[in-house]
């Protein structure tokens, strides 16, 4: 069906066609909820005929719709109009990769690129058991910046055609009518022999067809060709395709063997994963890829003898002479003496030169930094017992060493002179000498973002998530802004500066409401003017002798930038791949002045959500891994909300997980930060906080899922919900102010709505929980100097009671009403007897249940039997950091 230009679907408004085939029409849509523009692909109206295709399509559709991966086409939601089902996904920029084959092979490095971006999509969506089949051209999309993006999963189950021979596949489609005859089938060239025999096809299946799309990228023809569908398809099912390196003897041997087990006809003898393969093609070109360089220029690589490589092949027996007789001749000349002066040494080439640092044993890596002069190394790693501690490593040493004292210690910063690391912990901005001694206190922090240290002391530095730039004397001292907020552009924090070479500009990150608004800025010590300089979803770092590094869907990616006129040209290119970054918008990468670079692969450490009794005894895991938060548990216990990070797009969303089945569904879309879910009494509605219209605000949705969101309570100041008394009549939220300090505030659902405080002070209170009859509220607070549960009367009468002695975090009550649950300092998870009546409260003395190996978070069943605890994944524990020697030296030899 055609669709008119203006017509709405639902919130998207048609602007103009992008395209047709046979899967649909594509369309360019302007999302009026959020003001960008998407893709809109709307199919046949008879995929709505068939009611089980169409669920199969929505059930695939929506697990697409999961896979948040910078290699796969972004779904944002389905719908149907006037009977024709719908796709909403991003809109791209740049085209398919079959437009490139039409121009012959591609370049060796540039192929096994894609190949290698595939792999990683490939992956992502593998590990959810999620398969495509259809991988083909026509199904991968090249951006403008070299971003490989996997098109259309979720569509192939819907493409059910019959095929001769009686197969009936479940991928194949006719490519246009031009196309040369033997080339009509399109899909059935790419498709598996398991799929052509009508076999159950896995993951594997993917795997072989992207061997045949590699192997078409190399050769500039199809690995499987006929005159018809019977004579491809017998083909792939007997047929071996010519041998790469006769097509183009600049192949490596290596990446033909590559190629070779992509396409081997039995699915076991295949890579047995995307992630494999992706390993594979990355080994192949690295360090460097010095192998692809070799093998394009005609030489040996370093897996292949000398007699079978190219470059000698040309070496006939006059220029061996020549070659011969110039060596003897430099060396008379070089025994002459009054000659040597005119020769002269050419300069030895600079290349990049790469090694990996291993994190500590049993520990995981997080924010990583370089010093300016490139001799050392310090780094964020946490422990098993779930502490952070800052670490160095001088680059000469085989081993780092701890910095005592650094304990919780975050997103560290150098001193100019590589003397000295700054650092944030316990909500406060400190420093320590790095060859030792105690750190010392600079100024308070309640949610550091990020600092920079100049030549003449002075820091400037993020204090919390809702606020500008502070500046304060690296001795300490009172401390005054720098930048502030543009409530024009909704900015809602400035993070991650960084001093440019004159000591008096710096960059830092401005965090918009909307994502795609938010950008890195250029400011300057003693005046108010700022000005934007590129768009950006994480910091960015100034490198000599003149580029900015930023991160770009995983990509780091740097550009020529002019530190005098603050101008960027050029185009950018990549300098790595898969660099991982945090939840709190900080890139996992940093350089030298000395050209030294070092980031870390992967992001911050996945969770797996586990049960467990009161003896720590683990009791299984309910669902899948993922960057997990904030698990708040259902009344009838069936299901939790959680909050799930995307960290490739720094947004966060509320998933609901079936606790039974397992299951995940997600349960907020739109493209904020969406975290800190609530559960009504009767558990038909959630609560939670969510930045979608400039500070973090209260929405709440029914719990089903239907309808849309509600905004509860809106104001200048941040606010989570952390609790919902059973009574149904009030919701307790945390608020920050501008002041930096937490306070905790009553939201009640009766009369005229009016939120009050419950605790406001100097001090920062957080975590608060209502007891059962609501009379009394738990909390934490860092009054003494480190954060203890306190209890105090509801509504607040004067009456108070300090819980815990050595430190202790998000209190819990039982549903009775007689234990508080909450986490130590230490990390063990402590229970205490409570006894209430309408006046008074008493308890007995907190006892430990066992080490809680979480994040942070966790939730307890109504019986006080069970816990749901979010740890990190082990084997994520073990991913190194990338240290790259003279990183600029590849600019020149970039493709």
């Amino acid at each position: 069906m055609t669709i008119a230009v203006g017509t709405q679907l639902g919130p998207f408004e048609i602007l103009s066609p992008l395209g047709a085939g046979g899967m649909g029409e594509v369309y360019r849509a302007r999302d009026s909820r959020l003001g960008r523009e998407v893709a809109i692909k709307v199919l046949p109206a008879a995929f709505s005929q068939d009611a089980d295709r169409l669920r199969r399509f929505e059930q695939e559709a929506r697990a697409a719709g999961m896979l948040n991966h910078p290699n796969i086409l972004t779904i944002f939601e389905i719908g149907t109009h006037e009977g024709s089902p719908y796709i909403v996904s991003e809109l791209l920029a740049g085209e398919e990769l079959r437009a490139q084959l039409n121009g012959g092979a591609l370049p060796v490095r540039r192929a096994v690129d894609y190949a290698q971006q595939t792999a990683c999509g490939l992956q992502a969506a593998h590990e959810k058991g999620i398969t495509h089949r259809d991988l083909k051209p026509e199904n991968l999309f090249i951006t403008t910046d070299g971003r490989v993006k996997i098109l259309d999963f979720g569509l192939a189950k819907l493409k059910r055609q019959p095929v001769h021979a009686g197969v009936d596949s479940e991928a194949p489609t006719a490519l246009p009518p031009q196309t040369d005859p033997g080339t009509v089938m399109g899909t059935v060239g790419y498709m598996a022999p398991e799929q052509v025999n009508g076999q159950d096809a896995d993951h594997r299946a993917d795997i072989f067809a992207l061997g045949v799309v590699l192997y078409e990228m190399l050769a500039g023809r199809r690995a499987f060709d006929g005159a018809s569908s019977v004579a491809v398809m017998s083909a792939i099912l007997r047929d071996e395709p010519e041998e790469l390196q006769e097509i183009n003897d600049k192949i490596p041997p290596q990446l033909e063997r590559i190629v070779r087990r992509c396409l081997e006809k039995r699915p076991g003898q295949r890579f047995q994963s995307a992630g494999d393969l992706g390993f594979a093609l990355e080994a192949l070109s690295t360090p460097s890829g010095s192998r692809l360089e070799a093998a394009a220029a005609g030489l040996p690589t370093v897996a292949e003898p000398a007699g079978k490589a190219g470059g000698l092949r040309g070496l006939n027996r006059e220029r061996l002479a020549w070659v011969v007789a110039g060596v003897l001749l430099v060396g008379l000349l070089a025994s002459l003496p009054f000659t040597i002066a005119h020769f002269r040494q050419a300069p030895a080439e600079v290349r990049t030169t790469r090694f990996s640092v291993l994190p500590p044993e049993k520990s995981t890596l997080g924010a990583v930094t370089i010093s300016p002069d490139g001799r050392r190394l310090a780094f964020i790693a946490r422990d098993a017992a779930g502490k952070d501690l800052l670490w160095v490593r001088p680059l000469d040493a085989l081993t780092a060493q701890p910095l005592a004292g650094t304990d919780n210690a975050m997103l560290p910063f150098w001193s100019p002179d590589s003397r000295f690391l700054g650092f944030f912990a316990g909500r406060k901005l400190k420093k320590v000498e790095v060859t030792g001694g105690s750190p010392s206190t600079l100024y308070n922090a309640s949610r550091g973002g990020g600092g920079a240290w100049n030549r003449d002391d002075v820091i400037i530095f993020a204090p919390n998530n809702a606020s500008g730039l502070l500046r304060v004397s690296a001795s300490g001292g009172e401390a005054q802004p720098v930048t502030t907020l543009d409530s024009s552009r909704q900015e809602i924090f400035h993070r991650f500066p960084q001093f440019l070479p004159d000591g008096r500009h710096f960059l830092y990150f401005a965090r918009s409401a909307q994502l795609e608004n938010s950008a890195i800025c250029v400011g300057v010590l003693d005046q108010p003017q700022a000005r934007r300089i590129i768009s950006a979803d994480t910091n960015v770092a100034y490198a000599p002798p003149g580029y900015l590094l930023f991160l770009r869907e995983g990509t780091l990616m740097a550009q020529a930038f002019d530190a005098a006129s603050l101008a960027l040209t050029g185009a950018p290119f990549r300098v790595a791949e898969h660099v991982g970054r945090g939840q709190s918008n900080n890139a996992y990468f940093s350089v030298s002045d000395t050209g030294v670079l070092v980031y870390q692969s992967g992001g911050t450490a996945k969770t797996q959500l586990v049960w467990c009794d009161r003896n720590g005894k683990q009791l299984g895991s309910p669902g899948p891994p993922g960057d997990y938060f904030y698990p708040a548990l259902s009344p009838d216990e069936k299901r939790v909300a959680i909050g799930r990070d995307d960290a490739q797009t720094s947004t966060t969303d509320i998933w609901l997980l079936d606790l039974q089945r397992g299951i995940p569904s997600r349960f907020t879309f739109d493209p904020a930060r969406n975290i800190s879910p609530v559960w009504s009494p009767d558990g038909s509605r959630i609560v939670f906080a969510s930045n979608r219209d400039g500070p973090m605000n209260l929405y709440q949705k029914l719990s089903s899922g239907a309808g849309s969101e509600e905004a509860l309570l809106k104001s200048s100041d941040g606010k989570w919900p952390s609790d919902w008394s059973l009574d149904g009549r009030f919701i307790l939220y945390e608020q920050l102010s501008l002041s930096t300090q937490w306070d905790l505030w009553v939201f009640p659902l009766f009369g005229e709505r009016q939120p009050f405080p419950f605790l406001q002070t100097k001090f920062s209170e957080q975590s608060g929980v209502f007891a059962p009859d609501a009379r009394w509220i738990a909390y934490q607070s860092d009054e003494s100097g480190s954060y203890q549960v306190y209890v105090q009367s509801f509504p607040p009468s004067g009456d108070k009671w300090q819980i815990s002695s050595e430190g202790g975090s998000r209190p819990r009550f039982r549903r009775d009403g007689k234990e508080l649950f909450y986490l130590a300092a230490n990390g063990k998870l402590m229970a205490v007897e409570v006894k209430t009546n309408a006046s008074s409260f008493e308890f007995g003395v907190p006892k430990p249940l066992f080490e809680a190996h979480t994040t942070g978070y966790y939730a307890v069943t109504g019986d006080g039997q069970r816990f749901l605890l979010n740890p990190p994944i082990a084997e994520s524990t073990g991913a190194p950091i990338t240290v790259v020697l003279n990183w600029a030296a590849e600019v020149k030899r970039r493709d």
